[in-house]
């Protein structure tokens, strides 16, 4: 079963084959979560995004026309509750900590690892000029942002996603780098050093 494509398992699960869909989930659980939780930085949120996506998945099996790839519809139905979600919280955003699910967090992790205290102090405060960063960016900017550079899809796929052209995307992921960019130096952080100027 777990060869089997994710077109050849959304068509079992629509004859009724719960293994399939199943599969399905297990396959792609951990990548939408990751999605949500970068899009929401709220680890409980994100898992209810999360398996909402699988249920809402699961209840228009039927109405899947093909036309994209299985996983390409599964990440616009966890995009758009992802953005539901974010519209539906009281207007003021919340106050985050390094210790947050967040994309600065994850880049900083991305870095390599120092044993020194004073590094990591360093990248911490990295990482928290980066929330602040982006939280400036607009959600499409940002939803952008996350799907291409974070999550790794190429642009063809972040269009289908987010319907799209891809010159459009192309844009909007120059347009945050831009703004993040600009935002970082206004925060006393010099292009490509990662330490404060």
């Amino acid at each position: 079963m777990a060869n089997r494509s994710d077109r050849e398992l959304v068509e079992a699960a629509r004859t009724g084959d719960v293994e399939a869909f199943s599969t399905l989930v297990r396959r792609h659980q951990r990548r939408l979560f990751r999605l949500a939780v970068h899009m929401l930085r709220n680890a409980a949120e994100a898992e209810d995004v999360t398996q909402e996506t699988f249920v809402r998945a699961y209840g228009a099996l039927e109405r899947f026309d093909g036309r994209s790839e299985p996983f390409t519809w599964m990440y616009r139905i966890a995009v758009n509750l992802s953005l539901n979600t974010i519209r539906a919280r009281k207007p003021q955003r919340r106050a985050t900590t390094p210790e947050d699910p967040s994309v600065a967090g994850e880049l900083v992790e991305r870095r390599p690892s120092h044993a020194d205290p004073a590094a990591r102090s360093a990248d911490r405060e990295l990482a928290i000029a980066l929330d602040g960063a982006l939280d400036e960016l607009s959600e499409t900017l940002r939803t952008t942002l996350v799907l291409v550079c974070i999550d790794g899809l190429s642009h063809a796929e972040a269009a289908e996603i987010l319907g799209a052209p891809e010159g459009t995307i192309a844009w909007r992921v120059h347009e945050a780098r831009k703004k993040l960019r600009a935002s970082l130096e206004r925060r006393g952080y010099a292009e490509g050093s990662g330490e404060a100027s």
